[in-house]
């Protein structure tokens, strides 16, 4: 009987309380009126209850530039295989930071300089905002972008201009015909597209229209 009280106790009271419930119940014992298996199933009940229970673990963000939906990754890969970057500048990035920086050359292509905000920078490229940070912090670093900060107040500022610095990436872009979509590798435009674009035309194939065979083509014919 006294057994089943101090059972109770030990399931009603507080956790700061149970050192008294627990001297209550080897006085008891003392006395006899709890048997030693009864206080033994006791003790272990109120060295249970000691234990603060485990606090659930907070549920993680998702952070980086994991790509929230289907279509934001679709948005990722096409922009990385735009070939907005050439080969040797794309390898320096990961797939994500590309597609930031093939944005940033479409603006520039567009319109001489990229003034788009950073979170309009990652809805296009589908990443994050500290992805697009990222991908402009490694590409100024590496001299490969300009960045002027454009100060309104003490507590504002104005969207960044990004231009292009590197003459290799600017020269590469250049020779890009107008109404390459996004998606179409560069680096796959016909080379007559590309001749065109530079001033230049392409070799002619055979001899022209009412022409005669020179003296170095002779040499080549015999």
């Amino acid at each position: 009987m006294f057994a089943d009280e101090i059972r109770r106790a030990v399931e009603a009271a507080p956790r700061v309380k149970l050192p008294a419930v627990a001297a209550m119940l080897w006085r008891a014992f003392g006395a006899g009126q709890v048997t030693e298996a009864e206080a033994e199933t006791l003790s272990e009940l109120i060295e249970a209850r000691k234990i603060p229970p485990a606090t659930p673990a907070a549920p993680r963000r998702a952070v980086g530039s994991r790509p929230r939906t289907d279509a934001s990754l679709e948005r990722r890969r096409r922009w990385a295989a735009s070939g907005r970057l050439p080969p040797q500048l794309a390898a320096r990035f990961t797939l994500a930071e590309q597609a930031v920086l093939a944005v940033v050359a479409s603006e520039v292509m567009k319109h001489g300089r990229c003034t788009l905000a950073h979170g309009h920078l990652a809805a296009l490229a589908g990443v994050s905002d500290s992805t697009v940070k990222r991908a402009l912090r490694a590409a100024r670093v590496a001299g490969l972008l300009n960045v002027e900060v454009r100060r309104v107040s003490a507590f504002r500022n104005d969207t960044n201009v990004v231009t292009i610095a590197a003459p290799e990436w600017t020269s590469w872009l250049r020779l890009a015909p107008r109404g390459v979509g996004v998606g179409q590798d560069l680096a796959r435009v016909p080379i007559s597209s590309r001749l065109a674009i530079s001033g230049r035309t392409a070799p002619s194939q055979g001899l022209p229209r009412g022409g005669r065979i020179g003296e170095s083509q002779r040499h080549l014919r015999i």
